[in-house]
């Protein structure tokens, strides 16, 4: 593909301009010039990408360019591609696999496009750092919304991913809409708030040079600050970053680590740690599998322009839309609940171990149980609860899905009450009943 132009155009002091003439060609320059694919991977898409207009809102004018496969799966999942700095939705389209493998697995690819002179989305304006509060975010909700209503996607499986300025746009969409997006792969980003500016620029260079260092619940805060009062499940979150980046640097990958891991209420120390290729670290948080709430990937050596054929794979994979199939259907089984509540004068958290008993593994499970009159759950781990009063439904995380015979599975949740913070006495599992204590 043709490399973009590095002229940034932005609206800065001369010596941030100074500065942008040196790291925008490294932002643009080969960040697409990957090795060759599989034959699968680098087979031309079969559809067209088109452009749409009058989509929706958008207050900063970006265009919205759209591949929908020639056979796309009923109720289609979404996948927003963001490019980076002086790119283009084009550009994106033509240098990354998301199309030819929504050829493959039968989802549509969004590929928003900046207008304004930099070509970098706006990751940094009080704005875009709210949820609905303008620019660029609410653009890119806009398209989803009309891909919903154009095609009846899936608004459970609505994705992001995106490279340079368009991971930094991954953490924001995740930040402003988690209740749109179920998981984004953000590579060589940085953390959601990171590159907030006050004065109108678009550049930060303390957080640009890893300098921005914050405490994982300050980082947590930032995300939870941008739609408040929001007690919903919180996307999950892929993050690469090379160790020679010198653009985003690589201190910026720890931070992100911190900020989505506090955001999800996981332990900073993985669960797993592995080398998938030569030169790779590989960390997971809160599971050990492909869908674990929070994977970081440190490439060993690699610079800014990180990305290479075939990580679009392993986003899709993360994602879960590699075609391994739905989920498994709940299946009744044995169980025991053990239950501890920790209660102070309006509030109280409550940790359950949910244990399988018999004899065969449990595929996909809902555990149900009734609060005490007055209390209203606020948030929760390890599960999806609904609704927030009476008769809940606590739904299996993507990671914790299987329980095998004997095994045992930890979850728990926050909840305010009104005088009595005593715990549930009685629990079903797939409408089951288990055995509590």
């Amino acid at each position: 593909m043709p490399t973009p132009h590095n002229s940034a155009g932005r609206p800065l002091r001369p010596v941030l301009l100074a500065l942008l003439a040196a790291l925008v060609p490294l932002l643009a320059t080969g960040v697409l010039a990957a090795p060759a694919a599989s034959a699968r991977d680098r087979a031309a898409p079969t559809a067209a990408l088109t452009e749409i207009t009058d989509f929706g809102a958008n207050p900063s004018n970006l265009q919205m360019y759209l591949y929908v496969p020639d056979s796309v799966t009923p109720d289609p999942a979404v996948v927003v591609a963001v490019h980076y700095c002086t790119g283009s939705g084009p550009a994106m389209y033509n240098g990354t696999e998301y199309a030819s493998l929504a050829d493959r697995y039968g989802f549509i690819v969004v590929y928003p496009s900046v207008t304004r002179a930099s070509k970098c989305f706006d990751v940094s304006s009080p704005q875009a750092l709210r949820r609905g509060g303008g620019s660029d975010p609410v653009g890119i909700r806009s398209m989803v919304d009309w891909v919903v209503r154009t095609h009846g996607a899936d608004t459970g499986r609505i994705f992001a991913t995106g490279i340079s300025s368009g991971a930094m746009m991954t953490n924001v969409l995740l930040g402003d809409y988690p209740d749109v997006f179920a998981a984004g792969a953000a590579f060589a980003g940085v953390p959601f708030g990171c590159f907030a500016t006050t004065d109108g620029s678009e550049w930060n260079s303390a957080c640009a040079n890893g300098t921005v260092t914050r405490t994982p619940q300050q980082w947590g805060d930032l995300v939870r600050g941008a739609y408040p009062g929001y007690t919903g499940p919180r996307p999950r979150m892929q993050l690469w970053h090379g160790t020679e980046d010198d653009v985003l640097r690589h201190p910026n990958f720890g931070e992100e680590i911190k900020q989505w891991t506090n955001v999800h209420g996981l332990s900073q120390s993985p669960a797993v740690t592995d080398s998938p290729q030569p030169g790779w670290t590989r960390t997971r948080y809160g599971g050990t599998g492909d869908q674990a709430p929070v994977e970081a990937v440190s490439l060993q050596g690699v610079g800014h322009n990180l990305y290479a054929s075939g990580m679009a794979s392993r986003v899709i994979r993360f994602f879960g839309l590699d075609g391994s199939g739905p989920a498994p259907q709940p299946q009744p089984g044995a169980c025991r609940v053990t239950v501890t509540t920790n209660a102070w004068n309006t509030g109280l958290t409550a940790s359950l171990t949910l244990t399988n008993t018999g004899s065969t593994a449990i595929s996909g499970w809902k555990l149900g149980f009734t609060l005490p009159a007055g209390q209203t759950v606020t948030g929760g781990w390890g599960a999806t609860y609904t609704p927030s009063s009476g008769a809940v439904t606590a739904t299996n995380a993507p990671y914790n899905g299987t329980i095998a015979p004997g095994a045992s599975v930890g979850i728990g949740y926050q909840a305010s009450h009104g005088g009595d913070g005593a715990a549930p006495a009685a629990f079903t599992l797939n409408g089951t009943p288990c055995s509590v204590g």
